[in-house]
């Protein structure tokens, strides 16, 4: 069977783990091909929430495998945490979580160096998680990363902490004038986290192959956004894998012809957390009262996020480069208040109209977003289930979206909760 693959296409935060959450019910195996611990995927039915940073969104449903690729850089604390959280939930996790061997560690001198280095930067920062993510990735390309199979042999283990460590401590103590770490006391945590993860370690790009001739259905899960990804995001303000779709085949190591599903995740509104170019922000009253009707606080972290209209153009592009076959869009509700809607639909550039989306991040920031002000519902939509229920506005609204990109919307989600959901196709 083929894959279907779950994509953020704007700056994340657009709701991927509900609709993965909700998707899962009707597949075998939900896998997570990049990304780290900076992730939060949130899930909620009845009164609970739940968040997520490594643990494929799956993992509540109960028959339903739960794969981490080996594009993703694992946190051992993180994952921990997270197995741990689940079981006294009432899940089930052995068998039905597996750990690519081959996926990268996130290492204690990954955060102190991404810790020290955006200090260091001071009003030139990122504004990243201070996960250890970037640096993670880094060592990974930089060959010099620490991967999950290297846990099962000690030697092998330390040879590549003190290679390591040699060279971050040097920079920590002489670049960013930040204290030393202990090499002993680092493996020794490491072997203790072996011994617990061991269970749930294989080669997930055998078992997803032999899954798929099977005829097992595979939902593939990215973090973050398509304009965060390291190629064809807004660098440098972007995170350090690859979100677009293209990451879900080498972050799995599954064949490009077996994914015939890319769902692009949309936000009704845009939001973006941390530093970087955002055309259509609000930096005003009406951004405010889109952050607190939305509850735009990082799920990872906390910190506020950045609010402004919905940018089509900025769509179109993550559209075209994900090759969409599928919309969901969320947090419709959000927008209940309203009486009317700003969409931008071009960028005045230098005094010229354009719709294609600047590759470069000093054009972006000179772009000036051109709006077509649609008319808002006025009415609490919250929990609507029928697309027949909702205010002609709220229509207009979706159909307006899915015109602009030529891609139909098929699930729309009216609020937090598993149950909040609008299916327009049998297909979701």
């Amino acid at each position: 069977m083929p894959i279907s693959v779950v994509i953020g296409s704007q700056w994340g935060d657009e709701g991927k783990g509900k609709i993965v959450d909700l998707l899962s019910e009707n597949v075998d195996i939900v896998a997570r091909y990049q990304g780290g611990a900076n992730a939060g995927h949130t899930i909620c039915w009845g009164d609970e929430t739940f968040v997520l940073h490594l643990v494929p969104s799956g993992i509540f449903q109960k028959d339903v495998t739960c794969v981490i690729g080996n594009g993703v850089v694992i946190d051992p604390v993180a994952v921990m945490e997270e197995i741990r959280m689940i079981k006294d939930l009432g899940y089930d996790v052995e068998g039905r979580l597996l750990i690519s061997h081959n996926a990268h560690m996130i290492m204690p001198y990954h955060k102190k160096v991404e810790e020290a280095r955006e200090r260091w930067r001071d009003a030139g920062a990122i504004g990243t998680t201070g996960r250890g993510i970037g640096p993670a990735y880094v060592d990974k390309f930089a060959r010099t990363g620490v991967r999950v199979v290297d846990l099962l042999d000690r030697d092998v283990l330390r040879r590549k902490m003190e290679l390591a460590l040699e060279e971050k401590n040097s920079i920590l103590k002489n670049v960013y004038g930040a204290d030393e770490l202990d090499v002993d006391a680092m493996i020794e945590e490491y072997v203790e986290f072996d011994k617990q993860i061991d269970p749930y370690i294989t080669d997930t790009t055998q078992y997803l192959c032999n899954a798929l001739k099977e005829g097992q259905r595979v939902l593939a899960e990215g973090a973050q956004g398509s304009l965060l990804d390291v190629d064809f995001g807004t660098y440098p303000f972007v995170t350090s894998s690859h979100p677009t779709v293209g990451g879900c085949c080498t972050g799995l190591g599954v064949p490009p012809m077996e994914i015939d599903r890319v769902i692009g995740i949309v936000k009704a509104y845009c939001t973006r957390v941390g530093n970087g170019p955002f055309p259509t922000e609000l930096d005003n009253a009406a951004g405010d009262e889109l952050r607190a009707a939305g509850h735009e606080f990082g799920a990872t972290t906390g910190r506020p996020r950045r609010c402004g209209w919905l940018d089509l153009v900025a769509l179109r592009y993550t559209s075209m480069i994900n090759g969409f076959t599928e919309l969901a869009i969320t947090k419709l509700d959000v927008l209940s208040n309203l009486t009317e809607i700003k969409v931008c639909t071009a960028y005045e550039l230098d005094g010229r109209r354009t719709q294609r989306f600047p590759s470069d991040l000093h054009t972006l920031e000179r772009a000036v977003p051109v709006y077509e002000t649609l008319p808002g519902w006025n009415r609490d939509i919250s929990g609507i289930t029928s697309y027949e229920q909702l205010p002609a506005e709220a229509r207009d609204y979706l159909d307006f979206i899915s015109h602009f990109l030529e891609v139909p919307s098929i699930i729309v989600s009216s609020g937090p909760k598993r149950e909040e959901t609008i299916l327009r196709s049998h297909t979701a």
